[in-house]
């Protein structure tokens, strides 16, 4: 593993800054401070699937309702996070299932929308059985009683020198006692194929960038961990991939500039469109996009949350 303490492109930033965020994505409440630009892996992936989509979600601020298989996904999540509270002997798979209604009861109180995605109970109940198979097809892929985590739902933070903030959350990071670092991602989906693994992978280098210039250390492995089904990516990066990364970011981020000015979000059309819940206002579709807000060609990029 590639270690390096100086010459990365930028500087860190806490993740207790990054959290004390303005809603505009900046640092600090106050009015007068300025509010920094900022960009996660999901906004970035908004972009390059569709200029016109990253409008939506970060200019317009349209709501979006939730679907069962985005609530799938952050059910399995906080249930793999709550996993490794338990003793090493008690991560089974039983276990496992046995956190699936207390965590669907938590997520349904905090989101009381989430309740109105299913027609009935025999519906819900099939809804909870898809994500307990989800969660046994995890135990085929590790065995987390032999697993530590250093960290879960780690807020990583960083600055490049542009003055761009990356910032998002890793599902689970593990530190082996060599000190060699793994950042791992859960995906409820299914593994994209071959030509397609690269994009997959820009939103673990993303992470990997941030944790580099944090820690001034290069992560060993990159890991995906696709539940839908069962396969697992892994990526081990080096220097050069994490400087071509930052040149790729950086891009990306004139790009939403030049979009910002000039007010040209253009659709880009794909099979993601079928899941999109912006049809009836997308040109692809015969729509008509509102019009842009007042501040849209200046406002930073708000915070979200990462998939």
């Amino acid at each position: 593993m590639t270690n390096s303490s100086g010459g990365q492109p930028g500087g860190a930033v806490s993740a207790d800054d990054a959290s004390a965020a303005g809603p505009g994505g900046g640092f600090g409440g106050a009015a007068e401070s300025p509010r920094v630009p900022s960009l996660s892996p999901s906004r970035a992936s908004d972009f390059l699937t569709c200029p016109l989509l990253y409008r939506f979600r970060v200019i317009d601020r349209l709501p979006e309702p939730p679907s069962p298989a985005a609530a799938r996904g952050t059910l399995v999540h906080a249930v793999l996070e709550r996993l490794f509270d338990e003793p090493a002997a008690r991560r089974t798979p039983q276990q496992a299932r046995a956190l699936l209604q207390p965590q669907w009861e938590r997520l349904a109180a905090a989101e009381p929308e989430l309740a109105g995605l299913f027609a009935d109970e025999a519906e819900r109940s099939a809804w909870l059985s898809e994500a307990g198979v989800m969660l046994d097809r995890y135990f085929t892929l590790e065995d987390p009683t032999r697993i530590e985590p250093s960290d879960r739902e780690l807020a990583v933070a960083a600055v490049l020198d542009s003055g761009l903030l990356l910032r998002g959350y890793i599902d689970r990071l593990d530190v082996a006692a060599t000190g060699e670092i793994r950042i791992v991602d859960y995906k409820t989906g299914t593994s994209p194929r071959e030509e397609f693994e690269a994009r997959a992978l820009f939103q673990m280098k993303f992470y990997a960038v941030a944790l580099w210039l944090t820690r001034g250390q290069i992560p060993k492995l990159l890991q995906l961990i696709y539940l839908g089904n069962g396969e697992i990516v892994r990526y081990a990066p080096d220097e050069a991939d994490l400087r071509a990364t930052v040149r790729k970011i950086e891009a990306l981020w004139r790009a939403i500039q030049r979009a910002r000015s000039t007010g040209d979000w253009r659709h880009r059309q794909s099979r993601l469109c079928d899941w999109c819940a912006h049809q009836a206002i997308c040109p692809a579709y015969g729509g008509t996009p509102p019009p842009l807000p007042a501040a849209g060609g200046s406002e930073p990029e708000q915070s979200l949350s990462l998939s």
